[in-house]
């Protein structure tokens, strides 16, 4: 069965997020976004666990949907936890995703972190826990379970972030390392840039949105071609078969927050070899600069751009329906006139990604304005110009030419 997966998002009661970030709210949007998987987000925290039990239902494969809807969307069990410790001499700060098969599992995992911190102070709870140990002990209540370092390459909080993360996999979890199957490559970073690093051919690289908001969701995520089972969806995901994992939906990295290295306070942005040249160091405040996700990748790579593993999982670069109809109409994202277009097009369409991935141009032209189609297809062959963001700076892309674009 084909489906797209997102697997990483939070609940409201992370920080920083949208109040309809909750089941009901999330399986709409799935169904909207062209989603038939998504990560429930923040199980850890006990308020939000308890409405998804009363919530959701299992469906007997290791998923859940919303109680007696027989629903087209499921649900895997997901939470993100913050470890912060010392190894190496060095403080380290790593995000991880832990999957999980049941509620009684979960109520175990709940357990144990529980007696180590506060879990209702944030859906995503903190602890002064080792990476390592967080593994072996999650995989000591079952092996089922599932742990991916989160946004591997962001400068905090990622398993190779050039400010409290480590330079390999295996230096990180170190014997529990074999629990490691996959790694998050986060919005900074795509597959292509993954695969400059030879120690990274074992592992499988996924997307996911890491959505705080509803409209987020899907910007990133993963498309499977296996049984709609959790152990289907982990086996495919341990075993990296490119038969049942068909590809990634990326972001295109320079948008990201973290591509570049730069000072937002000083207003500068520089390439890894500008960075280079200038020892680290703001120009501007002669401070040390913050040191983005490509600068960190070319650090750690041993091959040259452009290399693809024999055992590459394929990627594809969109941006979202909102955005290419904010800039085809001259408006903000969240606009009225763009939020009304963007419903309209996927009441005709069903769903976003049928638009973004799927219809041809003679389908879309059918009712999609011609200015949409173009801006569509132009993002589907990366005719895209990006400005690259850089610390915390989203980038900014444009598909139309400001100087004369002729397209109607």
């Amino acid at each position: 069965m084909r489906f797209i997966a997102d697997l990483h998002i939070h609940s409201k009661y992370s920080r920083a997020t949208s109040p309809g970030m909750e089941a009901g709210t999330l399986a709409r949007w799935a169904k909207k976004k062209g989603i038939g998987l998504i990560g429930t987000g923040d199980f850890t925290h006990p308020v939000y666990f308890s409405s998804l039990k009363a919530q959701l239902e299992p469906v007997g494969n290791g998923f859940f949907q919303l109680k007696g809807e027989g629903d087209s969307v499921h649900f895997i069990l997901t939470a993100e936890v913050s470890n912060i410790f010392s190894q190496g001499g060095r403080l380290r700060k790593i995000h991880n995703l832990i999957f999980a098969p049941s509620f009684e599992v979960v109520e175990k995992i709940n357990a144990r972190l529980g007696s180590l911190g506060k879990l209702a102070s944030d859906g995503r709870p903190i602890f002064g826990l080792p990476a390592r140990d967080l593994v072996k002990m999650v995989m000591d209540i079952s092996l089922d379970c599932f742990i991916v370092p989160a946004h591997a390459w962001t400068p905090w909080f990622s398993v190779f972030g050039a400010n409290s993360g480590f330079d390999s996999i295996e230096e990180c979890f170190g014997d529990e390392a074999r629990h490691i199957y996959a790694i998050e490559t986060g919005l900074s970073s795509n597959p292509e840039m993954n695969w400059r690093c030879s120690s990274l051919d074992r592992i499988t690289l996924i997307s996911n949105s890491d959505a705080h908001s509803p409209g987020k969701i899907g910007r990133e995520a993963n498309l499977f071609d296996c049984e709609l089972s959790y152990y289907d969806v982990l086996d495919t995901i341990r075993k990296k078969d490119k038969k049942r994992f068909l590809s990634t939906i990326e972001f295109f990295p320079e948008e990201g927050k973290y591509h570049y290295d730069g000072h937002r306070e000083c207003d500068i942005s520089l390439s890894s070899r500008e960075t280079k040249i200038n020892g680290d160091i703001c120009p501007v405040c002669n401070k040390r600069i913050t040191v983005g996700v490509m600068h960190r990748v070319e650090d750690l790579a041993d091959r040259k751009e452009g290399f693809i593993p024999d055992n590459a999982i394929p990627f594809t670069s969109l941006i979202p329906l909102e955005e290419i109809i904010a800039e085809a109409l001259g408006r903000g994202t969240g606009t009225q006139s763009v939020n009304r277009e963007y419903e309209r097009l996927i009441s005709e369409a069903g769903n976003e990604f049928k638009i973004l991935l799927e219809l041809s141009r003679g389908d879309l032209s059918v009712f999609v304005p011609p200015k949409i189609t173009e801006g569509i297809i132009r993002a589907r062959e990366g005719r895209v110009k990006i400005v690259p963001g850089y610390d915390g700076l989203y980038g900014k892309i444009k598909i139309f030419d400001d100087n004369g674009d002729k397209t109607p």
